[in-house]
């Protein structure tokens, strides 16, 4: 298996499975205060490890504004954005709105670099998103039926363009010679901080739960979820194209229901098997190598 395959299986298996994480730590802890803990604590541990390898620097001063809006984007908005859609919509409906990020990530390279829009991603994507419609088609049905749910379809679809944006700045950076590792050890630090900032003028109280499962979930998030993922998860944006590397918002979901099956009882149905089978199709489209076969090109078009 290649680096880059490794790499795409470890970002959907590390993503795949933090909903629990994040599940174990709702409580006394307000949501802001715990995305910030966790990314200023995979901040540091980046730090750290960037010292001890000698490698640690500070940015040249050409890459300051791009930090500064990827940690805007891919470590603060975006997850005000799918914090706040929750309270509206089900969760099964964020992830389909996330899962449309290939989509974005391939019109945001149109728009700002002027990159033709290939047609592997858009079918793939198209067939992923369908895949995720299915495999939550109960929950996006009974969601549309509450009178907030275009509010929060807005916020999820907000929420996934804040990450595509720092998908296509992580590119830019990596172009410019800086590595994912040191660019993600400043971008947490400037998002976890205006997320700190964020609790304090809307008056959620700072607040840390000590107990073993809090700090539990919390470094797993920290460092596995967040050192170790979003430093796979940028890599393969600068080998394979934000488009591409995108598509592992597609499976993420699906990692989570086997898990959910296995954990939770989640009861897989005959709808849920064909939207599967739909990601894995979508999957195999947006990494075919050569020309597509001539029907699935010509629904590309």
């Amino acid at each position: 298996m290649s680096s880059t395959a490794l790499l795409y299986l470890a970002t959907v298996l590390i993503w795949g499975t933090t909903w629990i994480a994040l599940k174990l730590q709702i409580g006394i802890v307000p949501i802001p205060w715990s995305i910030a803990y966790r990314f200023w604590l995979a901040a540091a541990v980046l730090m750290l490890w960037l010292a001890w390898r000698r490698q640690w620097r500070l940015p040249p001063r050409s890459v300051w504004p791009l930090l500064l809006c990827q940690g805007l984007c891919l470590f603060c908005l975006n997850f005000m954005c799918f914090l706040h859609a929750s309270r509206w919509i089900a969760s099964g409906l964020v992830a389909v709105c996330f899962s449309t990020a290939p989509l974005w990530n391939a019109l945001n390279g149109r728009l700002f670099h002027g990159r033709p829009l290939a047609r592997q991603v858009l079918l793939g994507g198209c067939l992923g998103l369908g895949g995720l419609l299915l495999l939550f088609g109960s929950e996006a049905i009974k969601s549309m039926g509450r009178p907030d749910t275009l509010w929060g379809l807005g916020l999820a679809l907000a929420g996934t363009y804040c990450f595509s944006l720092g998908n296509l700045l992580s590119g830019a950076m990596q172009r410019q010679g800086q590595t994912p590792l040191q660019t993600n050890a400043w971008a947490m630090t400037i998002g976890a901080s205006a997320i700190a900032l964020y609790a304090l003028a809307s008056g959620q109280p700072m607040a840390f739960d000590p107990s073993f499962t809090y700090i539990g979930a919390w470094l797993y998030l920290a460092i596995p979820g967040s050192v170790i993922g979003f430093t796979t998860y940028l890599t393969l944006v600068g080998r394979l194209g934000a488009d591409k590397a995108a598509y592992c918002t597609v499976l993420f979901p699906v990692v989570a229901l086997n898990v959910s099956a296995w954990v939770e009882g989640y009861q897989w149905t005959a709808a849920a098997l064909l939207g599967l089978a739909l990601v894995l199709a979508g999957n195999v489209v947006v990494f075919w190598r050569g020309p597509l076969p001539r029907r699935l090109a010509f629904k590309a078009r």
